[in-house]
């Protein structure tokens, strides 16, 4: 019997894990932030490509964990598709890694009344085009507009999202966003991060525009995955239980993801 791993290169993939409780509360979870190397967004693809390998290597080396989520946006971007391509056939054949970038796209264009929809992501996520990619091949015909909020991150984790200094960036990525066409009516948070910032987000999109985060999307695709994949759903333990893990010192960690996930939680650090 195997766990369920969650790979986030900080805090951000606590989000989607809590959304995955909230969707699959029997499940055993394993949660792995890369804090010591966080964050991703503004570091080449080969060099992300190699942080998400050892991550997803020390999920299957060193845990019973069998199926691993990469939460992280910017590791979904640029080193999941490489990882299922070159790296699972050889080493792990019976493992499997899932990201975030394809099960948001399959149903974004739902949202959209006016066929127009606007990204918010780190400058990684939004450089390499993943989801004007991905939505092109479910929704051809929807316009992408995208806007990259590198400071976002930062007004997240140093917690200071209800000041005035950090309205001024929100607004600034909003208005840019929106000034792109008048027809937006979708907004995607495409950075776990996000979803903290939702209520300042909030003050600043007309009525009308609907704002997305992913967790919820993650969770419910998730769980058709495994309906659809008896055979890996019945190897998966159901406890409950919930682990937390991260390269980093922990004594922000505690604090810091204890407001992602909603709940006290207690990490141990771990190297890769």
């Amino acid at each position: 019997m195997s766990k369920i791993g969650v790979f986030d290169s900080g805090y951000g993939g606590l989000t989607v894990l809590k959304a995955l409780v909230n969707e699959l509360p029997n499940y055993d979870y394993i949660y792995l932030g890369d804090n010591a190397r966080s964050p991703y967004g503004g570091r080449s693809f080969e060099t992300v490509f190699e942080y998400t390998k050892q991550a997803v290597s020390w999920f299957f080396d060193k845990q019973d964990v069998e199926l691993v989520i990469v939460a992280c946006n910017t590791a979904s971007a640029r080193a999941l598709r490489q990882i299922q391509q070159t790296i699972l056939p050889i080493h792990y054949p019976d493992k499997k890694v899932l990201g975030v970038i394809r099960p948001t796209t399959e149903t974004l264009g739902n949202f959209s009344k006016t066929g127009v929809a606007g990204i918010l992501g780190t400058h990684g996520t939004i450089k390499s085009d993943s989801y004007k990619i991905e939505l092109q091949k479910f929704y051809p015909n929807l316009k992408v507009y995208q806007e990259a909020c590198p400071l976002w991150v930062n007004l997240v984790e140093n917690d200071v999202i209800d000041t005035q200094g950090a309205d001024f960036f929100i607004e600034f990525h909003i208005s840019a966003i929106l000034s792109y066409s008048k027809d937006i009516d979708t907004l995607l948070l495409a950075c776990t991060h996000y979803p903290l910032l939702e209520d300042s987000i909030k003050k600043f999109i007309p009525e009308g525009v609907r704002l997305i985060s992913q967790g919820p999307i993650i969770a419910e695709s998730l769980k058709d995955y495994l309906f659809r994949h008896s055979e890996i759903e019945s190897g998966l333990s159901k406890s409950g239980s919930r682990e937390f893990y991260t390269t980093d010192y922990y004594s922000d960690f505690n604090s810091i993801g204890s407001r992602f996930f909603g709940e006290e939680i207690k990490v141990k650090r771990i190297t890769l």
